[in-house]
């Protein structure tokens, strides 16, 4: 988002023990907090308060599970590029709030390059997607352009040690 944006991270500090800790995490989030203390070779109480410490601080984001659309009726996903008009660039955030609120919108991701976000969808069909991308970002006014991708498949990186 712009340069004063209050929501801007920078790194935060962390030690071998947190290291550990959210790789352990980002394999299975579900891992029971005896399991993840030992993992990590530290004592459970230990281990609990490391988690919250890392929620705090904003290193873990939140857990949650990872629902394929399919599942739900929404089979097909795109990533839609939206390039905005010159002169509502300054109400960015706004407009990808707006985005991030759609019920077809999974990610909203607001990016560097000739465009500036990409929207990750997923709708029941093409006549939906159709339906999506004309009414809500090519008849916006703020929009200039977008451009639809169709998703075939989602291929996940794998979780490696020490990544």
């Amino acid at each position: 988002m712009p340069k004063n944006d209050p929501t801007a991270r920078s790194a935060v500090a962390l030690d071998d023990v947190d290291r550990i800790l959210l790789d352990e995490l980002a394999r299975d989030g579900r891992m029971t907090n005896n399991a993840l203390a030992a993992a990590a070779g530290i004592a459970p109480s230990t281990c609990l308060g490391r988690v919250r410490s890392l929620v705090e601080r904003g290193v873990i984001r939140g857990f949650h599970a990872d629902i394929d659309p399919a599942a739900l009726g929404r089979s097909l996903q795109a990533m839609v590029s939206v390039r905005v008009q010159a002169n509502a660039r300054k109400h960015l955030a706004d407009f990808g709030a707006q985005l991030a609120a759609l019920d077809e919108v999974l990610n909203v991701y607001f990016i560097a390059g000739a465009d500036d976000f990409l929207v990750h969808v997923a709708t029941a069909d093409t006549e939906r997607l159709r339906m999506f991308v004309l009414e809500n970002l090519s008849a916006h006014p703020a929009v200039a352009r977008t451009e639809t991708i169709l998703i075939f498949e989602h291929i996940r990186p794998r979780i490696r040690p020490g990544r």
